[in-house]
């Protein structure tokens, strides 16, 4: 196995979140006060709607871990709403399709406009908190916007991937009792157009 080490460009290093020796106090830290280090890194990095009660709670004899427990926080709200004051205009997502001339990039703004018509859609049709919704899509920004907006309304997503037979597709949908399916009518794979919904 190759040791080879590369160099951090300057420029990358100027612009990090951290630096090597902060970076080796954080992981110090982490070990020594896994709670304390876990809770600092959950207040700063993540937006709760809901305090946790406790950081932490494992027993690895028995297969018991559980993280947060008791604290709230929406997903969506998490990766949309709160960059959009600093970074609506920034690429949230930068997507390139089957050719070299097809991509998009969508910014926070963009997403979350896209994020919460779906949203609305889903509600309209009755989707609520706790609900399964069924995600059969190709790789496409809509399947983003499909999985944040079930986050956002608390729903439950499963993301069936679009190459799998109707076959499967079904054992899946009734598997997870899926109230409701998000798909697209086609996708290009290579040269080839697939009839998705066929």
């Amino acid at each position: 196995m190759s040791q080879d080490l590369y160099p951090v460009p300057e420029e990358f290093r100027r612009h990090a979140h951290i630096t090597e020796p902060r970076y080796q106090d954080l992981y110090r830290r982490s070990l020594e006060d896994p709670e304390g280090f876990w809770s600092e890194q959950a207040q700063a990095f993540v937006s709760w709607s809901g305090t946790w009660n406790k950081v932490l709670d494992w027993d690895f004899d028995k297969g018991h871990i559980r993280w947060f427990e008791g604290g709230k926080l929406n997903a969506c709200y998490n990766c949309v709403d709160r960059h959009l004051v600093e970074r609506g205009e920034q690429p949230a997502i930068i997507w390139e399709g089957n050719e070299p001339d097809q991509s998009r990039r969508i910014t926070y703004r963009e997403l979350h406009e896209q994020v919460c018509r779906l949203a609305n859609v889903l509600k309209a049709r009755g989707i609520g908190t706790g609900d399964r919704v069924c995600l059969y899509m190709p790789m496409i920004p809509e399947a983003v916007f499909a999985m944040l907006a079930c986050a956002r309304i608390g729903a439950i997503h499963s993301v069936v991937f679009a190459g799998f037979s109707s076959e499967a597709f079904k054992h899946r949908v009734q598997d997870c009792d899926a109230r409701l399916v998000v798909t697209a009518d086609g996708y290009c794979h290579g040269a080839k157009t697939i009839d998705h919904k066929k």
